[in-house]
């Protein structure tokens, strides 16, 4: 079992990578730019140890799908 902390870093590649995908798209670029502020959001989190805002960073990344 692993927990958000493990997960995030994850998560944060697993959205990057679909950034390219999104940005290929026609009017994909409003969803890449809120990818890319909710990737800034994370490791803001992250990087101020912050654990309220990491688990909402983290929730907020599980919501994107290709």
């Amino acid at each position: 079992m692993s927990n958000v902390g493990e997960e995030m870093p994850k998560e944060m590649a697993r959205v990057r990578e679909m950034l390219p995908i999104y940005d290929a798209i026609p009017m994909g670029f409003l969803a890449a730019a809120m990818m890319r502020a909710a990737l800034d959001h994370a490791a803001e989190a992250l990087s101020r140890g912050d654990v309220v805002a990491i688990v909402r960073s983290y929730a907020e990344l599980k919501d994107f799908t290709l």
